[in-house]
């Protein structure tokens, strides 16, 4: 992955589309707050197990997701299999990163579980 990639994936002044599938095949696409760890290949959104897009990954573990960030006509999509957890040690490198990246800790809902994506595979247009 370039460096211009990685530095736009790192930029807080953006969210991104989250998209996965409904049960019935229809998309569910929701504006998501995401954190991008290089090193593992995971990119990581904060949710609660009670929204749709949880629901939908608990409903289908291991399904496949796309993350897509935009700013104007640049663009990265970060697409791969996608697991719900509420493992405590998950949680805890899911929050730090997120506080890293957005300057502040995120909502503290109950029901908060981490969606890990592991990303096989990375598009971008004039990044």
């Amino acid at each position: 992955m370039s460096e211009s990639v990685e530095a736009f994936l790192n930029d807080a002044r953006f969210v991104a589309t989250f998209t996965t599938m409904r049960s019935a095949g229809a998309p569910h696409v929701a504006p998501v707050r995401f954190t991008w760890d290089a090193e593992a290949g995971l990119a990581r959104v904060l949710t609660v197990a009670s929204s749709r897009k949880a629901r939908n990954l608990l409903a289908a573990p291991g399904s496949r997701v796309a993350l897509c960030q935009v700013d104007g006509f640049c663009w990265v999509t970060l697409e791969g299999t996608a697991q719900v957890t509420r493992d405590p040690q998950r949680m805890t490198a899911g929050v730090a990163r997120y506080a890293r990246r957005y300057w502040s800790a995120p909502p503290d809902r109950p029901g908060r579980v981490v969606i890990e994506i592991t990303v096989d595979r990375v598009l971008s247009l004039n990044v």
